[in-house]
């Protein structure tokens, strides 16, 4: 019998559906398929949708709504500032939504090699088509293995100087910290998720499953980690869980991950590691 998110041959399933939309969301989506492609046009190759509104578990004013938009040619200066203008007027216009995310990559990048089990996956497996042709008709179908756990989450390593700096800019209040506090949680939750994915051999999205998940491999952090999982949905502004992300649970997790997968491979103008 075969893990969660997983098809009939065990090859993770495409999550999300704009079947599964919730109806509050459903005007918010319809508004955002014409806005994306008055944006961009005929630059536009294709818009996704990913997050909790295409897999059905949106809460009305808590959610974001995550897009993905795939150009024909690599996103210039007015592409980022036309998805800057499309996210702030979402979140304005539409109270479902408590602010929105448009990420631009271009169809050559999506598709290449050195992307193929990391944005690739990501488009195939948990991006629901918007508008225009599924670049996943162009890629493989993914296993939960060690291949997938490294080219998605094995560049913590390189991730956590960032995040120091990140930390030591944001103004010091619990207002500015709680964003972090969310962004943060949610990157590790997942990290340690598949670092025991190949192990459990199945998908899930849902922080909670991955923590239990990840609990039954490593359960001296089990406690550690159920904590952050409630976070990413519900984001404290504690300096202290911030310090002990970049101090502690993040330098542990960055040395494991290395140990039983390795790194993953650098990108162009990524930071040695």
């Amino acid at each position: 019998m075969n893990r969660p998110g997983l098809d009939a041959e065990g090859y993770i399933a495409r999550e999300g559906s704009l079947t599964r939309v919730p109806d509050p969301f459903r005007p918010v989506v319809a508004a955002v398929r014409l806005r994306v492609a008055d944006v961009f046009g005929a630059r536009m190759h294709s818009a996704y949708l990913y997050g909790s509104i295409p897999r059905g578990t949106a809460r009305v004013g808590r959610s974001d709504l995550d897009l993905l938009i795939a150009l024909h040619e690599e996103p210039t200066d007015a592409d980022r500032a036309g998805a800057r203008a499309l996210e702030k007027a979402v979140g304005e216009e539409f109270a479902q939504v408590d602010g929105g995310g448009a990420l631009l990559v271009s169809r050559a990048q999506t598709l290449s090699d050195l992307e193929r089990h990391d944005l690739g996956w990501f488009v195939a497996c948990l991006c629901t088509p918007l508008i225009g042709e599924d670049l996943a008709a162009f890629l493989p179908r993914y296993r939960p293995d060690s291949l997938l756990a490294r080219e998605t989450n094995g560049d913590l390593a390189l991730v956590l100087p960032r995040w120091r700096e990140r930390i030591a800019a944001a103004e010091d209040s619990e207002e500015a910290r709680r964003p972090l506090v969310r962004f943060m949680s949610r990157r590790l939750v997942r990290t340690a998720f598949t670092l025991v994915m190949p192990r459990w051999n199945g998908w899930t999205s849902d922080l909670h499953e991955m923590a239990d998940v990840f609990a039954a491999y490593y359960p001296d952090r089990a406690r550690q980690l159920r904590a952050v999982a409630v976070r990413g949905y519900e984001p404290t502004g504690d300096a202290e869980v911030l310090r002990s992300y970049v101090d502690d649970l993040g330098p542990w997790l960055a040395a494991e991950y290395a140990r039983v997968h390795g790194v993953k491979a650098p990108r162009p103008g990524q930071p040695a590691g």
